[in-house]
């Protein structure tokens, strides 16, 4: 019974410790769109970035197995350069992520989708192409956006508070003698990554921050409105994968005009003449 009793004592002790380590971050600068609300975190980078390593490896290796993978050489050539514009513009939120090992590819489905896992693991979905018809300025929109929640590392800080919960939860289980929970992080990543949508906060983290690289990239921040105003005449009732329902699509479209006149200047200097 006392060791027991100690077992669980002790179960208590390490979660507490462990969300005592939970660190107030600045993931990144502010730049012209003011992004700079401070974030908590248990997990750290680099235990984030492997596991997304590993998670991006799966879903790739998922879609070469059904012969999904950049099946068409012009659209991947196309997905490929826009990353190209908008991944050294990336340096204008944290130093480091233009030296990121990045990796761009297109999966062949029907999906309206696109995604960046942490450390710049970026998928386009043929449905994003080719169902809205999308130009080069829409395309770099939605990658800014998803880039921009990689800067910010929503992935790792929604890691971060699942794992907390699980940390609760097993020592909540210890306690009553349940056992431990264990937690996969590959499979929260991916989760968080792709399966699960983003919240309010962080969908309008990467909106402000994506219309600033696609600025600084010199395509066109406006077209982060009319990709949603295309979207509205397509006749979907709901947005398509790679954007939450929050906030709504009504402030969405004024909040992003509202991004894009401010950077407009950026966009101005950086585009081709």
């Amino acid at each position: 019974m006392r060791t027991t009793s100690l077992t669980r004592w002790s179960a208590l002790l390490a979660v507490l410790l462990a969300l005592g380590a939970c660190k107030s971050v600045q993931t990144t600068q502010p730049g012209v769109v003011g992004v700079d609300r401070k974030q908590s975190m248990l997990l750290s980078s680099n235990q984030v970035n492997q596991s997304s390593q590993l998670a991006y490896q799966q879903e790739i290796k998922k879609a070469a197995g059904k012969n999904q993978l950049n099946r068409n050489s012009a659209q991947v050539a196309r997905v490929r350069a826009i990353a190209q514009r908008l991944i050294p513009a990336t340096g204008a939120f944290r130093a480091d992520a233009p030296k990121w090992a990045w990796e761009v590819n297109v999966i062949t489905s029907n999906d309206v989708n696109a995604w960046c896992m942490p450390g710049g693991k970026i998928a386009v979905y043929t449905g994003l192409i080719e169902k809205l018809h999308i130009t080069d300025d829409e395309l770099a929109a939605v990658m800014g956006h998803e880039i921009g929640h990689a800067l910010r590392e929503h992935g790792r800080e929604r890691a971060s508070q699942a794992a907390a919960q699980n940390l609760l939860l097993s020592v909540g289980g210890a306690l009553l003698g349940l056992g431990d929970g264990s937690m996969q992080l590959a499979g929260v990543i991916t989760d968080v990554t792709i399966n699960l949508p983003n919240s309010r906060e962080d969908e309008v983290e990467a909106d402000r921050i994506g219309v600033e690289l696609a600025a600084r990239a010199g395509y066109d921040p406006r077209a982060a409105v009319t990709l949603w105003q295309k979207m509205g005449q397509s006749g979907g009732s709901a947005p398509p994968q790679f954007l939450s329902t929050h906030p709504s699509p009504q402030n969405r479209q004024i909040d992003l005009t509202n991004y894009a006149a401010r950077v407009m200047p950026l966009y101005e200097s950086a585009r081709p003449r």
